[in-house]
């Protein structure tokens, strides 16, 4: 498919794409990730894709990439396109709720030297049992999710009206008790961050 455009109210055109991936800036290469989606576009080659890849050596197939971009133009671009795809950290998925995105979501493993410990894959699955992210296992998952994503685009789209934000906050704050990151991984920002989220979700 063609890349395609949204015109926000101040007739600024952001670029709209079938699939954003995100891997963040951990300096840990993500090798998987851009495999599979590489693997993926391969197959569907009619797809626009635009992969930002951080410290990763960026895929063959995409659209375009990029190594980093402004978070503000990145969110604009979720908010604009079909399907976002990030790594499992909480800043990741947490940036795509903010625009009212469910991103599809691959943790970084620690076994694999993709991250320092595995947080990411206790936080997405946190995150997915409350329905704010879908977590994606290995290549097949990735390919199953991607087309059931763009084939219902009400799977991946996350409404604005969230009654009781600071419940919901509380909530997730009780599922983090048991939770321990390593010392460098504040599980208490997480929260904060996320009753942030949902009460601008609330405003809107």
């Amino acid at each position: 498919m063609a890349a395609h455009s949204h015109t926000t109210a101040a007739d600024e055109v952001t670029p709209s794409y079938d699939l954003v991936v995100s891997l963040g800036t951990d300096y840990h290469k993500f090798d998987r990730l851009v495999q599979w989606v590489d693997a993926y576009l391969a197959q569907h080659p009619e797809l626009t894709c635009l992969f930002q890849h951080g410290f990763t050596d960026p895929p063959q197939r995409a659209t375009a990439t990029v190594d980093r971009m402004p978070r503000k133009e990145l969110l604009k671009i979720y908010e604009a396109s079909k399907v976002v795809l990030v790594q499992g950290g909480p800043g990741s998925i947490l940036d795509a709720r903010e625009v009212g995105v469910i991103p599809l979501a691959v943790p970084r493993v620690a076994e694999l030297d993709e991250v320092v410990d595995n947080h990411q894959v206790e936080f997405s699955k946190v995150m997915e049992s409350y329905g704010e992210t879908i977590i994606v296992h290995d290549a097949a998952d990735l390919a199953a999710k991607i087309d059931a994503a763009l084939a219902d685009p009400s799977m991946v789209a996350g409404s604005y009206r969230v009654p009781g934000a600071d419940t919901a906050a509380a909530e997730l704050a009780r599922a983090f008790e048991t939770f321990a990151p390593s010392p460098g991984h504040d599980v208490r920002k997480f929260v904060r961050r996320w009753g942030q989220v949902l009460r601008g979700m609330a405003g809107r």
